[in-house]
């Protein structure tokens, strides 16, 4: 068996905590691993990180690998889509990945999972793969269908029909109901949310894909590199929208385990735990006389005063208020900040780096304050900038500095001066991160004036 993590969205329904250029897979939710180091570490339990693929795409890859080396999976398969085309081309080319590049054959079962759900009782969750697995191998297309606890308009639905082996055949697919239906559903029975998870062989999987999508199966049997080049030609599809909606040999399992996809901050406030008002409270807040609420600080204290069903989420430069039911909306407030061509709905105020990040503290024109931090044995590209100086403040550490062919080191207090177009790179040779304030000056301060003369990274 290969897990197949898809790893690539850049989803923003939870902004402003995710965003396009960190989304909701690197989030650490509830606790101090990400959803995605989450989803990692439950099929570590069984299988070696050799039988797990992450498939994301370029601008995530170092925080995929990052994430990976971290848990002790560094050998894990890395594979990055040329481009985003929905869940039907990224598990074609995983499935193209296994025949050609690992050298699987048809009978290898593959376990498809997104990388941002929550899931609780692991042990009990890895025992329901491997039985989707068991019945995927008598070719069949087995997902897990969420037994539902409330009607709910923002999940797909499954309907359940014949039993077949420890789950049932299915009859359709739902698209997402109105509250009218939903509710019917529940009173029914038989309907189940859709997980989004799947089992099957691959074999299985080009089968249908041939019936169902030619052009897809005709792309995933060329030799990888070449649907690499040719992967722009690949509907954008959904493996529901492309396959399993059409196909008449799929089969659900009932899936009782707690689970959510987490898709909005009301799903947030239903999955973390709660205090004697039934409010959901992180970070540095106070609260008084406030109910069923959610309070999220990240940066300053947040104060609730007399609130009920209410949605509060801080961060540096965004404060995001709404009434529990309405989250479902955030998708049209980022639309709209897209449209403005606002910062915010783009990118955090905290970059990340395969060396480190950045987080910005004031900016102003003709000048940008940034706080450096650069993990132990990391160094930046050697670079320079037409446009602008810097002045680096070690306020921890201590820094290997290169300006213009002269090596320096400067420790905690310390300071040095990089006039503009002057070849520099700074270094953690240390043992503990590197953190510094950078001084920037000049009448541009973009990140593209940066012209980069080599790269422990790749990207020059």
């Amino acid at each position: 068996m290969k897990v197949i993590i898809l790893a690539g969205g850049g989803g923003t329904r939870l902004f402003p905590l995710s965003r396009q250029d960190y989304p909701k897979q690197f989030l650490q939710i509830n606790g101090d691993c990400s959803l995605l180091g989450q989803t990692v570490t439950r099929f570590l339990r069984t299988l070696p990180p050799e039988d797990i693929i992450v498939v994301t795409n370029q601008s995530y890859f170092h925080h995929v690998q990052m994430e990976l080396r971290r848990l002790g999976a560094g050998r894990a398969h890395i594979i990055l889509e040329p481009s985003a085309r929905n869940t039907a081309p990224a598990i074609a080319l995983s499935a193209c990945y296994c025949l050609d590049v690992i050298g699987c054959d048809a009978d290898e079962v593959l376990f498809v999972a997104p990388s941002d759900h929550l899931v609780w009782a692991e042990a009990e969750y890895i025992e329901q793969v491997n039985v989707a697995v068991q019945m995927s191998r008598l070719g069949r297309i087995v997902t897990f269908g969420i037994e539902p606890d409330r009607p709910e308009t923002g999940y797909g639905y499954i309907q359940a029909g014949a039993p077949w082996e420890q789950g049932f055949l299915v009859q359709q697919f739902i698209e997402k109901p109105d509250m009218d239906r939903a509710e019917a559903f529940l009173t029914e029975g038989g309907y189940y949310w859709n997980s989004g998870m799947y089992a099957f062989t691959i074999g299985c999987l080009m089968e249908e894909m041939s019936k169902h999508q030619p052009m897809l199966a005709e792309l995933a049997r060329l030799p990888f590199n070449d649907l690499l080049s040719r992967f722009n030609d690949a509907p954008a599809l959904s493996i529901d929208h492309a396959v399993a909606e059409k196909s008449d040999r799929v089969a659900v399992i009932p899936f009782g385990i707690y689970w959510s996809d987490i898709g909005s901050w009301d799903a947030i406030f239903e999955a973390l735990p709660k205090d004697n008002h039934g409010n959901v409270v992180q970070g540095d807040c106070l609260t008084l006389n406030c109910r069923e609420s959610l309070l999220m600080s990240h940066d300053r204290l947040l104060v609730g005063l007399g609130l009920e069903d209410t949605l509060v989420v801080e961060t540096q430069d965004v404060i995001v208020v709404a009434r529990r039911g309405e989250s479902q909306k955030i998708k049209d407030v980022v639309e709209r900040l897209k449209t403005e061509r606002r910062r915010e709905a783009l990118e955090h105020p905290t970059q990340y780096r395969p060396w480190g990040s950045f987080t910005i503290l004031a900016q102003a024109p003709g000048y940008k304050v940034k706080r450096i931090t650069v993990f132990p044995g990391q160094r930046l590209s050697l670079q320079m900038h037409y446009h602008r100086s810097e002045h680096w403040i070690v306020l921890e550490g201590t820094a290997r500095v290169e300006i213009g062919g002269q090596e320096q080191m400067i420790h905690e207090n310390e300071s040095v001066f990089v006039p503009k177009s002057t070849q520099h790179r700074l270094e953690n040779p240390g043992k503990i991160p590197l953190v510094i304030i950078e001084v920037q000056n000049g009448m541009y301060l973009e990140e593209d004036d940066i012209v980069r003369f080599g790269d422990e990274y790749g990207r020059y």
